[in-house]
């Protein structure tokens, strides 16, 4: 039996992927080389690991219309996450979600996404449903 997390209504399509998680904040500004499509900052947690077709489980994101519109420019080339989760997400970078039909959800009802999912952990994200299940554990 999945389990299942609660979250606020999320943005984007139903997308189901592998985790890939942190206890640390998002810039796809500052954070990433997008042209490799690792996280490229050193002291992120998530140095030198692949994004590219993960489930992104983040703390929350940072900067402003520069990580939105890189966004949507991931996607256009094909070297994007296949989903962000948040404890908490900024407003322009819902915005550049939603322009680039990036899965993205936050505010979940059962405490800190981080430490609820795990790396590794098979996700199904429902957005329009504000649900996240682990379809490969069930506890």
């Amino acid at each position: 039996m999945p389990i299942r997390i609660a979250c606020h209504i999320g943005i984007g399509p139903v997308v189901t992927g592998e985790a890939l998680v942190a206890e640390d904040n998002f810039s796809a500004r500052y954070d990433l080389d997008r042209i490799r499509g690792v996280f490229s900052r050193p002291e992120h947690k998530l140095a030198g690991q692949s994004y590219r077709d993960k489930v992104l489980v983040l703390n929350t994101a940072k900067g402003g219309v520069a990580t939105a519109w890189m966004l949507y420019e991931m996607v256009s080339r094909g070297i994007a996450p296949k989903a962000i989760l948040f404890n908490s997400a900024n407003t322009i970078l819902a915005q550049g979600a939603a322009l680039a039909n990036l899965t993205m959800c936050d505010r979940f009802d059962e405490g800190d996404v981080t430490r609820l999912i795990r790396t590794g952990d098979l996700v199904e994200i429902r957005p329009d449903d504000g649900q996240v299940m682990i379809l490969n554990r069930d506890q």
